[in-house]
């Protein structure tokens, strides 16, 4: 039972801080997940980080659900899932009745305009972590730069090239970066 206890409270936690949402609450996650509580390790985290984007939904609920159902089952998946958005649920509720009340104070229009920064920040922390946990195989830039998968940089760039020059639908350079990716990982694998 302390098992769903702290799936619940940790990702409550992530619920309730998660301001921002998206790619901001991932620090928040791989706080929790991997060095709280050792959950998952840091590989097992990009991997949760790439299928919550494959999948529809946020990503801290589809990371909820992952993490759950590998602890818990499906209980375990429908606590931490449960903890995830139970205190957006409570806080957007009363934030809509006191906005609804009080939007036109320029307290409030402050307010607001004060957390862009903050969410921005959060955003470029974790796009920093993801592309070093890729390009590195470490959330930490190495003292030395030569340890870098160059398979990871070159899909990285041509990815980006490719979504800037011709404007496609991510879902195809997804899928495709995800092809090449198997299609170097099998080569790796069999043939050298």
């Amino acid at each position: 039972m302390s098992l769903y206890l702290n799936l619940l409270f940790s990702f409550m936690k992530i619920g309730l801080f998660s301001i921002g949402g998206g790619y901001a609450i991932l620090p928040l996650i791989k706080e929790e997940v991997v060095d709280l509580n050792h959950w998952l390790t840091l590989s097992e985290y990009a991997d949760v980080v790439t299928i919550s984007q494959m999948t529809p939904g946020p990503i801290a609920i589809n990371a909820a659900t992952f993490v759950g159902t590998r602890l818990g089952g499906l209980p375990g998946a429908l606590v931490a899932t449960l903890g995830c958005i139970l205190p957006s649920c409570i806080i957007v509720t009363l934030l809509a009745y006191f906005y609804m009340k009080y939007r036109s104070l320029t307290v409030v229009q402050g307010v607001l305009a004060g957390l862009r920064p903050a969410v921005v920040a959060m955003i470029a922390t974790a796009c920093v972590s993801i592309l070093l946990l890729s390009f590195f195989g470490s959330d930490t830039l190495p003292i030395a730069l030569s340890g870098f998968d160059l398979s990871s940089v070159l899909i990285f760039a041509v990815c980006l090239f490719v979504l800037m020059k011709f404007k496609p639908s991510p879902i195809y350079v997804m899928l495709g970066a995800g092809a090449v990716g198997i299609c170097i990982y099998l080569v790796q694998k069999y043939v050298m």
